[in-house]
Parts: structure tokens; C-alpha cells; sequence
């Protein structure tokens, strides 16, 4: 069994106590760079998911009363903890998920943020008043947590996209019910330790593991005190739980599947859009939701670019996330590994050139080489897909308005990247693609401070910024005289 960096108790987290599950059933968490088992974590029934729900209305009233900035203060100490315990939660990140290390220290800094942000966010949720036009009355409407959330959180980014939920409802003075990826489990619980350790009180923060994902989150959200879904995922897993809270109404927020596309024009400072599109595309391994999908480069420039791109990739150093030297860990585990293999092989049977990797190495774990494929047809099945795994398809354009076209043949809209020296351009283009988020010359658009969300098929609501807070609010209008 491999060590984790510290203790990390595998029952679940509900009313502030570390509670067995029912039946003291567990699941393992295994390493996806070895295949060795890290720990094991205990499997959340039906049952104990309305626990956690009892759990965390219970506690609703008391958190909800709790001044904003007791509220605040709690969520900055947490800040503080997650910050000071970096190094240790990107080696739970890099021991359980995979990524390299320098990613895994990234989300770490970047999750702590989020607690950061929404400890200033809390004392800043906002009412008006106004006059009737009439002069009858007056208008004032004021903002109230919206209740008990459940948050459902993928394995890509385990600290981050638990902390991006979290903070905001808590500062809300909302209670939750997380409930994290079965690949990644281990993370949100020591995220959930450091909030006790924090201040936050018994059962505002729940936490429970289950392998059996549906049956669990269909018993929360048919529960009668839930009132919230924030779900980060799949669009398959999207639609189907939309229509799973459809049935009681229950306010959904929703971070879905993404195809970013990635536009290089011939006016482009070539060498900055091969950094940015390293950035877009091997942050994570390509495992991330906001990756750069497709990449499209203007004909005269196309082959350059796949050569560049190429170099960059062929270069990188792949092994054990744990190894800080290592830049390209696994992924996640056997079942995505074989997807994007296959992917690849589909790609190049239809006339794709290989220009780097395109090999499963013959190591232990689920590694895939870093791989870029030029000559790409437009109608390749690899650009309809979210690869994620460590694969650029290269695609040539000839015209603005072709690319356009291209970027925009998708039912996915969350990021877009582009790269061009003509700024008017880089607007306009910005402007024409359907998507919630455009890095204009940029490759990493991340920020708590920044509207997270997409359009199309993407998604529902924002996450981050002001946006972030008010996805776990209600405004109510009182009409008053006096």
C-alpha cells in the first residue's frame, strides 16, 4: 500500500463526526501510476446520504444567522491552513489522481484562493430599496441563502472544484452535502478536515464517498429540505441529473463537458502560441474540462506550428506525478488511458500524421505519450470528443471566417483560445465564438476573481467572482409602506 503524506480517515463526514457507512462498507482508492492501493475509503449508502442531508438542514439555521463576517473570518482561516499545507495535498492530488506534481501544487494554491475570495465575498452580498413608480410602496429586495446545497465534484481537479462550491455557500450561509468522484476521494475529505479544523461548525460541511454514484445523489436530491444541485461534469451526467431535479424544481447549477478550440492566425507570434497552447493543453495532462480540444492553424503557418508543438511535446518527461521531475503523470485510471489510445488510432486510420507519441509506454500504470497529429480532417471523430488525455489534433484553415465556422461546430461552448497579432481581430473572433470564456493571446484563463460557466451544452449558472456567490442566493422582494 502506498503512504499517503499524512492521516486521512476514510469514513465519511456528516454532522462534524467521522461516521462509518452503512454496513461499514468500504472501496479502495488506488494510485493510477502504479495500480498499487492507497487507502480505503468507506462506500456511502442511500441511507447515509439522507443522513448527511439531515445533517446539514439541521445546521442551516445557525449557519445562515451567523453574521457575514464570522462567516468571512472562518473562510480566510481556511485560506490560511490549506495554504500553510500545500505540499501535502498536492501529493494526496498527485497520489490518487496522477497529475505531475507542478500541477498538483497549482490546484492546491489555486483551491485555498476560492476561501480566499468568498471570505470577502460574504460580507459584500448585496439588497436595494427603491420607490414604487406609482409612489404606493416601496420595493426592497434582499438576498437569503438559497438552503441546503448538494455538491457533486469530479476527479480532474478534486481540491479545486470542491473549494470553488464550497466557499461560495458557505459565504452564502448555505450548508452542503459534497459528494466527491470515487477515483478521488481522499482530497475532499482533508479539505473537509481543515474546514472543522477552521471553525466551521458540526454538519454545515458534509462529505460522502459512494462508488454508487446515482442511487446516492438520487437519495439527496428527492430529499425534502434539498433545494440545490452544483454539479461539475460530464453533459451525459449533466442532462441526466437535471432531469433527476427536475421533479421537485430544485435550483441547479451546472459545469459541463467543453471542446475547447484552439486558433492560431498567421499574424500570431508563433513562439507565444506554442507556449500558450502547452499551457491549454498539457495543464492537468489535458484532463481538465477547459483544455484545448482541437487546434486549428492557419494554412500557411499550419505545419510550423504541428513541428513546434511537436518539439515541445516530444520533450516532456513522463512518469509518477510524485517524481517533481516528471512532467506528464497517468491518467486516471485503465478506462481513459484505452479511450484516448483509441481516439488516436481512429484519427490516424483516417489520415491523420503523426508528428509525436501516439504510444501506451510499456510502464506500470495508465500513462499515455504526449502526442500531437497533424493533417487532421475536419470530420474526424477525435475533434467531436473531449480527449482528455495529452493529445493535440492539428486541423489547417484558411480563412477568419472558416475558422469561426469550425470553433463554433461543436454543442459544447465553455473555452475558446486564440492567438493573433491584430487586436480587432482577437475581439472580434472573441465575440463571434460561442463560448462562456475566450483566452485572447493566453493560455491559462483560470481565476477566482473571473466568471467560470459556459453556454450551449456546457453548462447553467457561473462559478467564481461576484457571479460565484449568487448561484447560492435567493432575492426576495418585500413591498413595503410607511
Amino acid at each position: 500500500m502506498t503512504a499517503l503524506p499524512f492521516d486521512i480517515p476514510g469514513e465519511l463526514r456528516v454532522g462534524g463526526e467521522r461516521t462509518p457507512a452503512d454496513g461499514n462498507e468500504q472501496f479502495v482508492v488506488d494510485d493510477p501510476a502504479t495500480g498499487d492501493t492507497l487507502s480505503q475509503v468507506h462506500n456511502a449508502s442511500e441511507d447515509d446520504a439522507r443522513a448527511a442531508v439531515d445533517a446539514a438542514a439541521d445546521a442551516l439555521a445557525s449557519w445562515s444567522a451567523t453574521p457575514p463576517r464570522e462567516r468571512g473570518e472562518i473562510l480566510r482561516r481556511a485560506f490560511e491552513l490549506l495554504t500553510e499545507r500545500a505540499d501535502d495535498l498536492a501529493k494526496v492530488i498527485v497520489l490518487e489522481n496522477g497529475k505531475a506534481m507542478p500541477d498538483a501544487r497549482g490546484e492546491a494554491v489555486y483551491s485555498a484562493e476560492f476561501f480566499r475570495w468568498f471570505s470577502e465575498e460574504a460580507v459584500r452580498i448585496d439588497g436595494s430599496l427603491t420607490h414604487a413608480p406609482s409612489g404606493a410602496n416601496r420595493i426592497i429586495a434582499i438576498r437569503q441563502p438559497v438552503g441546503v446545497s448538494i455538491l457533486v465534484t469530479p476527479w480532474n481537479f478534486p481540491a479545486a472544484m470542491a473549494t470553488r462550491k464550497i466557499a461560495p455557500a458557505l459565504a452564502a450561509g448555505c450548508t452542503v452535502v459534497l459528494k466527491p468522484a470515487s477515483d478521488t476521494p481522499l482530497t475532499a475529505l482533508a479539505v473537509a478536515d481543515v474546514l472543522a479544523e477552521a471553525g466551521v461548525p458540526d454538519g454545515v460541511v458534509n462529505v460522502v464517498p459512494a462508488r454508487r454514484s446515482g442511487p446516492v445523489v438520487d437519495a439527496m436530491l428527492s430529499h425534502p429540505a434539498t433545494r440545490k444541485l452544483s454539479f461539475t461534469g460530464s453533459t451525459e451526467v449533466g442532462r441526466s441529473l437535471l432531469e433527476r431535479a427536475a421533479p421537485r424544481v430544485l435550483n441547479c447549477s451546472m459545469e459541463l463537458g467543453g471542446n475547447a478550440p484552439f486558433i492560431v492566425f498567421a499574424d500570431a507570434d508563433l513562439e507565444a502560441a506554442v507556449d500558450g497552447a502547452m499551457l491549454a493543453k498539457m495543464r492537468n495532462g489535458g484532463e481538465s474540462c477547459i483544455a484545448a480540444n482541437r487546434f486549428y492553424a492557419e494554412a500557411s503557418i499550419a505545419d510550423e506550428f504541428s513541428g513546434r508543438l511537436a518539439q515541445r511535446m516530444a520533450a516532456m518527461k513522463v512518469g509518477p506525478g510524485i517524481d517533481p521531475s516528471n512532467e506528464v503523470g497517468p491518467l486516471v485510471n485503465e478506462k481513459s488511458r484505452d479511450e484516448v489510445a483509441e481516439l488516436v488510432a481512429a484519427a490516424v486510420d483516417g489520415g491523420a500524421k503523426v508528428r509525436a507519441g501516439a504510444e501506451v509506454p510499456d510502464r506500470r500504470g495508465w500513462f499515455y505519450t504526449p502526442t500531437v497529429l497533424s493533417e487532421v480532417d475536419p470530420g474526424s471523430a477525435i475533434l467531436e470528443h473531449e480527449i482528455f488525455g495529452p493529445v493535440a489534433p492539428v486541423v489547417s484553415f484558411s480563412t477568419e471566417d472558416e475558422a469561426v465556422a469550425l470553433a463554433n461546430d461543436t454543442e459544447f461552448g465553455l473555452a475558446a483560445y486564440l492567438y493573433t497579432g491584430d487586436l480587432a481581430r482577437g475581439l472580434r473572433v472573441s465575440e463571434a465564438i460561442e463560448t462562456g470564456m475566450v483566452g485572447l493571446n493566453r493560455g491559462f484563463i483560470s481565476d477566482p476573481a473571473a466568471p467560470f460557466g459556459g453556454v450551449k451544452q456546457s453548462g447553467l449558472g457561473r462559478e467564481g467572482v461576484h457571479d460565484g456567490i449568487l448561484e447560492f442566493l435567493e432575492t426576495k422582494y418585500i413591498a413595503a409602506s410607511w
